[in-house]
């Protein structure tokens, strides 16, 4: 895939920063010229009250001697550094005295605040410009009110009709909208060249991300199920993601292993029964066989065809538990009763079989659970550890089922003193469906009561642990401890 802009464009990440880069840009640019224009009336607001202390003085000399008195207070003021614009002209616009040498043509004939800026030249800037710009005569000057200075002023008519006007010159806000202009293109100059600077390294990182991704996908759907998609380490939303579906992977693939698993033990523990059900019928049909005979072939027909059905009901079970699911509700469950009641059970047949079967439970046991679910799986249990407690070497076989809490869970424990698996690779594999070890292979089972029992203990986020007995084998069910899920 071509790292180009148009490839970069096509991407999400890309809209959308460009979409915020846009945003701000407007945003930016409505700020500064708001900001912009709110000073610039600011400024003008303060030029327009120093204008008016200005009158004021100026009304007050009148007041004291006349026009001759305001006309030394104008010259005098007009001498000063920085001077505002003073101006008193005759009845027909003719400039007498003050500072300025030209006006705009209108400014005059109005009074009171000019309704907009004026331009204007201040005496001795029309040969300064001429000097400046190499001009010879004087006749060939600039025209008057055209040197690019503005003013904002007060128009006043006296009583004897004389002229007088007093302004401000508007360099200075002119000079800081400038400045403010000059800011902004470059500020705006700059966020763009560093958005699409981002924007295009960012793409490129973004796409580089996604290929390595969608390469990763394209091994996995030919079938490489050990593949991953990359995990940089960052902890991105990316790596966030890649982590979820590296996961679902991972139980994508042990779900798929545990199918194989299951359909080469199916194929291998199930085609003896089978085959002893055809060599049943095969038996009863051929000679000449008495009714007794034919009775004792359906029974035996029958017996290994509920052992089949038993299997089958059981592989449903491990199936809908590992899925996650299950049609019965979970109630409040006391471990202490359920242990009773397997016990008082299996009494009956570990008594035939010489097995003894102890308890050691001292109070109530309660957890959030399914009270069928967590019986099988007890029963199963339990009547493993009475089949394989006839081995027991150098003493009476014996089993003994306790509950105790411990380290924040409650653990159900079932020992039984036979020879036990001392091998931890072969109790790790005890509990997978069909697996029976080679010392079982003699007892009666399917070899699916651990994998249920996994099951139901995986359906009720605890766990199932296999431990070596001294001597025999210890089943632990450990249950989380809490009344509610």
């Amino acid at each position: 895939m071509a790292l180009s802009v148009p490839a970069i464009m096509r991407t999400t990440a890309a809209r959308l920063s460009a979409l915020y880069l846009l945003l701000f840009a407007l945003c930016a640019v409505a700020l500064v010229f708001y900001m912009t224009s709110l000073s610039a009336r600011m400024l003008t607001g303060q030029t327009q009250e120093t204008i008016n202390d200005e009158v004021l003085g100026l009304a007050r000399a009148y007041q004291r001697g006349g026009l001759p008195v305001l006309v030394r207070v104008v010259e005098q003021r007009s001498r000063q550094p920085g001077a505002n614009l003073y101006l008193i002209a005759d009845t027909n616009g003719q400039i007498l005295t003050g500072n300025v040498q030209s006006l705009e043509p209108g400014v005059l004939e109005t009074e009171g605040w000019t309704t907009r800026p004026f331009s204007y030249q201040r005496f001795g800037e029309g040969e300064l410009d001429r000097l400046r710009n190499g001009l010879a005569e004087p006749g060939t000057a600039q025209a008057e009110g055209q040197s690019g200075h503005n003013a904002i002023a007060l128009v006043l008519r006296l009583p004897n009709q004389m002229i007088m006007l007093v302004g401000r010159d508007l360099g200075e806000p002119e000079r800081f909208r400038a400045v403010i202009r000059r800011a902004l293109t470059l500020a705006l100059g700059m966020m763009a060249l560093g958005g699409l600077l981002i924007w295009f390294f960012v793409g490129r990182s973004a796409l580089k991300r996604i290929d390595g991704v969608s390469e990763a996908s394209r091994r996995i759907m030919g079938g490489d199920l050990a593949g991953r998609l990359p995990v940089t380490g960052v902890g991105d939303e990316f790596d966030r993601l890649s982590e979820n579906l590296n996961a679902m992977l991972a139980r994508i693939a042990a779900l798929n292993e545990g199918l194989k698993q299951v359909s080469d033990n199916i194929a291998h523990d199930l085609k003896t029964p089978l085959t002893r059900l055809r060599n049943r019928a095969e038996a009863a049909l051929s000679g000449k066989p008495k009714v007794g005979d034919y009775k004792q072939a359906l029974e035996s027909t029958i017996a290994e065809s509920d052992h089949l059905i038993k299997t089958f009901n059981a592989i449903l079970m491990i199936s809908r538990l590992e899925a996650g699911y299950s049609s019965e509700n979970t109630v409040q469950v006391d471990l202490a009763a359920t242990v009773a009641d397997v016990v008082e059970l299996y009494e009956p047949v570990a008594e035939e079989a010489g097995v003894t079967v102890e308890t050691a439970v001292d109070g109530s046991f309660i957890v959030r659970g399914n009270r069928e679910l967590i019986g099988q799986a007890l029963s199963n249990i339990v009547d493993n550890a009475i089949k394989y407690s006839l081995d027991a070497v150098g003493g009476k076989p014996a089993v003994r089922v306790s509950l105790q809490r411990e380290a924040g869970e409650i653990r159900l424990t079932v020992a039984d003193n036979g020879q036990g698996i001392p091998d931890h690779a072969d109790r790790a594999r005890a509990t997978e469906r069909f697996v029976r070890l080679e010392k079982s292979r003699s007892q009666p089972g399917s070899g699916l009561g651990l994998s249920l029992a996994k099951a139901v203990m995986k359906f009720h986020e605890g766990r199932l642990d296999l431990l070596p007995g001294d001597p025999g084998l210890s089943v632990v069910m450990s249950f989380p401890e809490r009344t509610d899920r």
